[in-house]
Formats: C-alpha cells, sequence, structure tokens
C-alpha cells in the first residue's frame, strides 16, 4: 500500500501544482487512499519531495533529482516494481507495466530527463515512448533496462 501510494503522490505532483500537505491528502483522497498528515509528511520525505517556485510564483512539491542518474532511488523503484516488458517498433518503445502503475512508470520515465525522448502516454498498463530517432530508441531501452536490472 505504501508503494502504491508514494507512486500517486509521484503521480499527483508531475499532474498537479500541489502546494501544501492538506492539498496533496485531497488529491490522494480522491484517487482512494486515506492518508493522514503524519503519513503524508512522511511520504514526503522518504520522496525525498521539496518546494520550488511554479510559474506563478507561488511554491509547490517537485522532486529532488539525483545528479547522477537523472532520477531519485524512489522513481528506481517505481520503474522496478511497475515494469513488465518493453519493446520497440523503429522510434517507438512501447512499456508493459503491472495494471494501475502506467502512469506512475511514465513519471519515473519522464523524470528522467531522458534529452532523446519526445514525449510519452500512459494508459492503465502501456506506456508510449516517441523517440527521436530508432538508434536512440534501442539505447534508451538499454539505460531503461539498466535501471530495472538495479
Amino acid at each position: 500500500m505504501k508503494s502504491k501510494r508514494q507512486s500517486k503522490i509521484l503521480e499527483i505532483i508531475n499532474k498537479y501544482h500541489v502546494e501544501t500537505q492538506e492539498e496533496l491528502s485531497a488529491y490522494l483522497e480522491k484517487e482512494g487512499f486515506a492518508a493522514t498528515q503524519a503519513t503524508v509528511s512522511r511520504d514526503i520525505r522518504e520522496l525525498k519531495l521539496t518546494k520550488i517556485s511554479g510559474d506563478n510564483g507561488r511554491q509547490r512539491y517537485a522532486v529532488i533529482t539525483d545528479a547522477d542518474t537523472g532520477m531519485t532511488g524512489k522513481y528506481a523503484r517505481v520503474l522496478q516494481e511497475g515494469f513488465l516488458s518493453m519493446d520497440c517498433a523503429e522510434n517507438l518503445v512501447v512499456i508493459k507495466t503491472v495494471a494501475g502503475m502506467a502512469s506512475a512508470v511514465g513519471a519515473a520515465v519522464d523524470a528522467m530527463k531522458i534529452e532523446e525522448l519526445l514525449g510519452s502516454l500512459a494508459g492503465d498498463d502501456t506506456i508510449l515512448c516517441v523517440i527521436r530517432t530508432s538508434e536512440d530508441a534501442k539505447n534508451v531501452m538499454k539505460r531503461l533496462q539498466k535501471i530495472i536490472e538495479g
């Protein structure tokens, strides 16, 4: 439950400009996760979330990224836990995930800031990644596989 809740938190802060723990709790509740303020606070600490200035000048939650990998250990764990398989067709990479995890895994892939990744779309259990070239797609798959294998 904790892993799913934290995955949902990452999804929420990537989708919405969340400014407070109360706002995050409300989003979680809408998604079916009941969490106390203490639990949300602990999740924020464990996920290494920080507040950054948004476009409107107001503060919002964001993930502190690891300069070496472009993602935190939590994103790597979400990728590892949700991943089932991947394949490519020319410059498209299709990632299969555990049911309900595509959005969180997609957020983890997006957090990697892969230069060759033009964009991604996530459904319930499938992510479509559009890569610049077919050669880049192979390299992206190798990079993802390396993270998945730990």
